[in-house]
């Protein structure tokens, strides 16, 4: 199919491209394109204007400074992936970055187009959320931050208003001894997870995890940290009775519907399992026993 009729911009600054997008009713920001561009041509989107940010020179590039990774709106995800001061402030995003569809998607599709894209099965929302980092608005009223928690809202559905251009994503680096780790199922590779895990454990002086970060996507409306089963961990040694209960506490954030792909109830299996073993790899990072 073909996208509907449209008007299209490219302006060079940031300025204009807000000024555009508050002056046009319908428009619609084009980063990489890789999940709008599909969505238009399936007549699922329909933009009366689409406002390219290629040409903005201060939306690209990686920052990394003062304990976080500072990723613009024009940064695709194979930048991200093999950025060395990203991977050295935080590798649990390069980690996960190999699960994001396949390279040539990544060599087109932005990080941030992803984070509006608001999937709730994909990776990089999860790892925002695990995280809690943040993203950057920017409108004619001004610029808001916005915590993840905030800002996905539902599949597809974000805090962002229809004024607003994402500018920024920001994720934290890892704090010093934190260990790390992602795991999740798709019936192949490069498919939208039907449920992922992420883990960030730091042990204690005593082996006991001191803190336990936990969030899942392709199992509810949207990605989620896994709250329940985090407080089911921290103080404990992560043996495996333990392991085992907060497997079973993760299983409440379950809501996802039975679908073609999985019934709620193999989701929640799954779900246990992968808390289970992501929790595991990640306090053995944290120990330094992993490899």
């Amino acid at each position: 199919m073909k996208p509907s009729v449209f008007d299209y911009a490219s302006p060079t600054t940031l300025d204009e491209a807000v000024a555009l997008l508050a002056g046009h009713d319908g428009a619609m920001i084009l980063a990489g394109g890789q999940s709008l561009l599909p969505s238009m041509n399936f007549r699922l989107a329909a933009p009366s204007l689409l406002i390219d940010l290629k040409r903005i020179d201060a939306l690209r590039g990686i920052v990394v400074a003062d304990g976080e990774i500072r990723v613009r709106a024009m940064a695709r995800h194979r930048e991200l992936e093999l950025d060395a001061a990203a991977h050295r402030a935080n590798p649990l995003i390069r980690a996960v970055m190999a699960h994001v569809a396949h390279v040539p998607i990544r060599n087109r599709g932005t990080v941030v187009g992803s984070l509006c894209h608001a999937d709730a099965a994909a990776e990089m929302p999860l790892v925002l959320t695990l995280l809690d980092g943040t993203v950057v608005a920017r409108s004619a009223a001004g610029e808001r931050v916005i915590p993840a928690a905030d800002f996905f809202l539902f599949h597809m559905t974000t805090s962002r208003t229809a004024e607003e251009i994402v500018v920024e994503a920001r994720f934290p680096a890892l704090a010093a001894g934190a260990g790390w780790a992602f795991n999740e199922f798709t019936r192949r590779h490069g498919d939208y997870a039907i449920a992922a895990v992420g883990a960030v454990v730091r042990l204690g002086p005593d082996g006991r995890a001191s803190e336990v970060r936990l969030a899942a996507c392709g199992v509810s409306s949207r990605p989620v940290r896994l709250a329940a089963a985090e407080a089911a961990l921290v103080g404990t040694s992560l043996d495996a009775a333990e392991l085992e209960a907060a497997g079973q506490a993760a299983e409440g954030a379950v809501t996802a519907a039975d679908d073609m792909h999985a019934t709620a109830a193999y989701r929640r299996h799954l779900l246990a399992t992968l808390v289970k073993r992501t929790v595991a790899e990640a306090a053995a990072r944290s120990s330094g026993r992993a490899h």
